[in-house]
């Protein structure tokens, strides 16, 4: 057993982070979005390349096409200068075209005037700095997502082990109080009082026990880690409160210039006005270089015999001059000056929603920071008062519904210190969210 359980990591949060930023299939998703985002601007370049086409043609003839001749002295109606009532004699037709025809050959093209096409190369570039921003926005979730989870783990933990001590105590002194009846120095309403109150903790521990497997699922899931994975962490809550104030109130601040949301409308906007210019361009004329090579050939008789091929090739410009398309083009310009102006209108209101939400998120931190101080001074009354009342219980001078209200005191202030501190670290996890600022690169830096 003892050599099982040291092959069980224990696992920091920043082991938890690191393991997350590279095997979550999020980030994954949103890492092979830049690549795909790449190849997308590759194509747009490759647009402006010249382009080489290989095709091939066969025909068979099925009817062949007849032609009449109408000529005066060949049997078509009556000569030039003649009167005559005979009837001409109607002629026979001639048939035109073999039975077989074949064309193969290449085609070229390459763009020489192409202002759309110019201007969609720097569409894509804001198009994969999008994908980058999308990228961090993210990590940032997962970051904050992990850290959630990471302190929801240790808040388990530290509630189950609070209980668990209760439970503990309730046990004990049911033990006690049964040996004593035995003896016959309780009553039976003492052991069945702290029966009682035994049972009633075992609901708690049960639901502590399913808070902290739930807890656990829920982090292995966002790092990607199968659920059958067992893990430890050395953490506990108490450990961040000497540090907290100094790592996190003193850098605390209202920027939120770094947050994604802001940053994706900034990309989003950028990218309809490139949209707006390259929508306007569709009036400016296209001009094309072409080149054609081809053979020919045509035969009577069997498809597979006679072949007579003649090259011929051509080259040219193509010019397109756009003229009238319905109203199309300016319907869509349009469409997207209206979506410019939505996109300016809701960064006005996300700007100060974000705002609003990093004002109430540093309120939160400071109130957390008092309830911490509070709960704190709470637990140390409640174990000197505990302690007072269990030296008063051994020598008689308290009863057992009194040392049983002192624990239950203990009990609650304990957990209410922990969820404290829960909370003080949540709310600080949220402001990192907010303001874009989670150290991403300290985690992946060395992938």
């Amino acid at each position: 057993m003892s050599s099982t359980a040291q092959t069980v990591p224990t696992l920091t949060l920043d082991d938890c982070l690191r393991i997350a930023l590279t095997e979550n299939p999020t980030v994954k998703v949103a890492d092979l979005e830049i690549t795909r985002m790449d190849y997308s601007k590759k194509e747009i370049i490759g647009q402006l390349l010249p382009t080489v086409d290989f095709g091939a043609t066969y025909n068979r003839m099925v009817a062949k096409q007849v032609m009449y001749l109408n000529m005066g002295g060949l049997g078509g109606g009556n000569n030039g200068g003649d009167d005559s009532d005979t009837e001409s004699k109607p002629s026979e037709g001639i048939k035109m075209g073999l039975d077989n025809s074949y064309s193969l050959g290449f085609q070229a093209a390459v763009p020489i005037i192409a202002p759309q096409l110019w201007k969609s190369i720097s569409l894509s570039d804001s198009q994969i700095l999008r994908s980058f921003e999308a990228s961090r926005q993210s990590k940032q979730n997962l970051v904050n997502q992990v850290k959630s989870a990471y302190y929801a783990l240790l808040l388990a933990e530290d509630s189950k082990k609070v209980i668990q001590e209760s439970y503990d105590m309730a046990k004990l002194t049911y033990e006690i109080y049964s040996k004593q009846y035995s003896l016959g120095a309780a009553s039976d309403y003492d052991v069945l009082r702290t029966s009682v109150a035994m049972k009633n903790v075992e609901p708690e521990l049960l639901q502590a026990d399913i808070a902290l497997k739930q807890t656990r699922l829920q982090l292995l899931i966002l790092m990607g880690i199968d659920a059958s994975f067992d893990f430890t962490v050395s953490d506990r809550l108490s450990n961040y409160e000497d540090t907290m104030y100094e790592n996190v109130l003193s850098t605390v601040s209202h920027d939120y210039s770094g947050n994604s949301d802001l940053k994706l409308l900034d990309i989003d906007s950028d990218i309809l006005e490139k949209n707006l210019s390259i929508q306007k361009l569709a009036y400016s004329p296209t001009l094309a270089f072409t080149f054609n090579y081809n053979w020919t050939s045509m035969s009577n008789g069997s498809p597979f015999k006679n072949f007579r091929w003649n090259p011929y090739s051509t080259v040219g410009l193509t010019l397109s001059v756009p003229l009238f398309s319905g109203w199309q083009r300016q319907s869509r310009i349009k469409q997207t000056k209206i979506q410019v102006e939505e996109l300016k209108l809701q960064r006005e209101n996300l700007e100060r929603s974000i705002s609003m939400q990093i004002d109430l998120a540093i309120d939160n931190l400071n109130v957390n920071v008092k309830q911490i101080s509070s709960s704190s001074e709470s637990v140390k009354q409640a174990e000197r008062a505990h302690d007072i009342m269990a030296k008063s219980f051994d020598i008689g001078a308290a009863s057992y519904l009194d040392l049983r209200d002192s624990e239950l005191a203990l009990t609650r202030a304990r957990l209410a210190y922990f969820q404290a501190i829960y909370n003080f670290l949540i709310a600080n996890s949220e402001l990192e969210l907010l303001q874009g600022t989670a150290p991403i690169e300290k985690y992946v830096e060395n992938q």
